[in-house]
């Protein structure tokens, strides 16, 4: 997610309560889902972190809106985000993958896709998961920001860079900071729910040990 997309800050709860919602949510339901029960939770599970990161990625450029609602297509076309599967795959399976209309089909990125996962892969690998890798990098704990308004989200912190930069010396490519910022984001590595929405207090109270 990027803070690019601003809607309307209250909604409707399952039971319909007025809630506080970060502004970028806006009135789709599929945005409103995403916000309500994803972004910012804490994630450890290596093919849902392998998943994001791919997806980020794929974003560059466009919407986050116009990713999520291809993210079927993407799990999909991409071997439900397996990246053993990925890595293992040659030219063939990306001419088959660009072919396929239901994702954006830029070759640039889908090859990023294939060789962030051989990257991935080694770096679970090397460190156990990619899960344990991640969350040394964030002190083992999300950081649990005070955003009050939207112009206070940044697009790139001093971790970010750090992660980006230590990725791409990995061998992964569309990994730049503000994409790594956006994906730590997205996993909980940082709680950035504005402290007026009704997810900030939520997220922050969930656990954050890895498996």
């Amino acid at each position: 997610m990027t803070a690019g997309e601003g809607g309307n800050a209250g909604g409707r709860g399952d039971e319909g309560r007025r809630v506080r919602r970060c502004p970028w949510a806006g009135s789709d339901p599929l945005y409103l889902d995403y916000h309500d029960r994803q972004w910012g939770v804490p994630v450890h599970d290596d093919r849902e972190l392998f998943e994001m990161l791919l997806l980020e990625g794929a974003q560059a450029g466009l919407s986050w809106l116009t990713i999520l609602r291809r993210r079927e297509e993407y799990r999909r076309v991409f071997a439900g985000f397996d990246p053993h599967l990925l890595a293992r795959w040659g030219e063939r399976q990306i001419a088959k993958a660009l072919a396929d209309p239901g994702i954006v089909r830029n070759r640039l990125k889908v090859a990023a896709a294939v060789r962030n996962a051989r990257a991935f892969v080694a770096l679970a690998e090397e460190r156990g998961s990619f899960d344990r890798y991640l969350w040394e990098l964030a002190g083992g704990a999300p950081r649990q920001n005070r955003r009050r308004q939207l112009a206070d989200l940044p697009a790139e912190t001093a971790e970010s860079r750090a992660l980006s930069r230590d990725l791409r010396a990995r061998g992964f490519t569309f990994v730049g900071p503000t994409i790594c910022y956006a994906f730590m984001q997205a996993v909980g590595v940082v709680n950035d729910h504005l402290v007026s929405c009704f997810r900030y207090k939520e997220v922050a109270a969930l656990k954050a040990s890895s498996n």
